[in-house]
C-alpha cells in the first residue's frame, strides 16, 4: 500500500511516521502533488495556524489535490480542521471547505483553562470502522484551542465545557480532532483501522 504522511511544511512528522512504521507499513512524507495523487491513503498532519498551513499548501499547490482526492484521507488535530471552512484563528482565509459551510470555533474561555491539553474520552456518535476494536469511551490525546460544533459530520464526541466533535467523516475525509500517535495503544488501532479501510 502506498501511504503518503503529506508534508505541509509546519508539522512534526516523525511521530505519526514511525507510529505507521510500528504497524509494519512503510509511509513516505511528500509534498509532491504527482506522488499525493497516486497514493492509496493520505494523512494530513498539522500544526501552526490555519493561514499559515493554507499558505504553504497554496505554494505548493496542494489545494486542488487534497481536495479532489478519491482515495481514504484522515486528517488530524489542525489536518482535521482544515476540511472545515472557516476558523476563528485566521480570519478572512478560506479552508478547504470539504464540509461545506461548516466552522471552527474557539473554545468557551469563560468556563476552562486552555489549551484543552492532556487525556480525555471519545465518544463515538455512530458504529464507524475508524473505531473498530476501540471502546467508547476510550481516552485519547489531545492538544488545541479551537473546536468544531457537533453536526452531521461528527462521528465523536468528546466533553470539555461542552461537547465538541472529536471526530469528523464526509466520504472518504475522515478527521480526529486527537492525536491517535500519542494515544497509546488505542491509538495504533485507530491508524491500524484507518490504513485498512474499505469506503466503496
Amino acid at each position: 500500500m502506498n501511504i503518503v504522511i503529506l508534508d505541509s511544511g509546519f508539522s512534526n512528522l516523525s511521530s505519526i511516521y514511525w507510529s505507521i512504521k510500528r504497524l509494519k507499513y512503510t509511509p513516505i512524507i511528500s509534498d509532491d502533488p504527482k506522488i499525493i495523487k497516486n497514493s492509496d491513503r493520505l494523512i494530513l498532519p498539522g500544526i501552526g495556524t490555519p493561514s499559515a498551513v493554507m499558505k504553504n499548501l497554496s505554494n505548493k499547490k496542494l489545494i486542488k489535490v487534497i481536495q479532489t482526492y478519491k482515495n481514504p484521507i484522515l486528517g488530524i488535530c489542525l489536518g482535521m480542521q482544515l476540511f472545515f471552512n472557516y476558523s476563528e484563528e485566521s480570519e478572512n482565509i478560506s479552508m478547504l471547505n470539504i464540509f461545506k459551510n461548516k466552522c471552527i470555533y474557539k473554545f468557551n474561555t469563560n468556563q476552562i483553562v486552555l489549551p484543552h491539553m492532556g487525556w480525555n474520552k471519545v465518544y463515538f456518535k455512530q458504529k464507524n470502522p475508524l473505531f473498530k476494536n476501540i471502546c467508547n469511551g476510550e481516552w485519547f490525546y489531545f492538544i488545541h484551542n479551537y473546536i468544531a460544533n457537533i453536526s452531521s459530520v461528527t462521528i465523536a464526541k468528546t466533553y470539555y465545557g461542552s461537547f465538541f466533535s472529536s471526530a469528523v467523516q464526509k466520504d472518504n475525509f475522515f478527521g480526529v480532532q486527537f492525536h491517535p500517535e500519542k494515544s497509546g495503544i488505542k491509538g495504533m488501532y485507530l491508524l491500524k483501522n484507518f490504513l485498512e479501510i474499505n469506503i466503496s
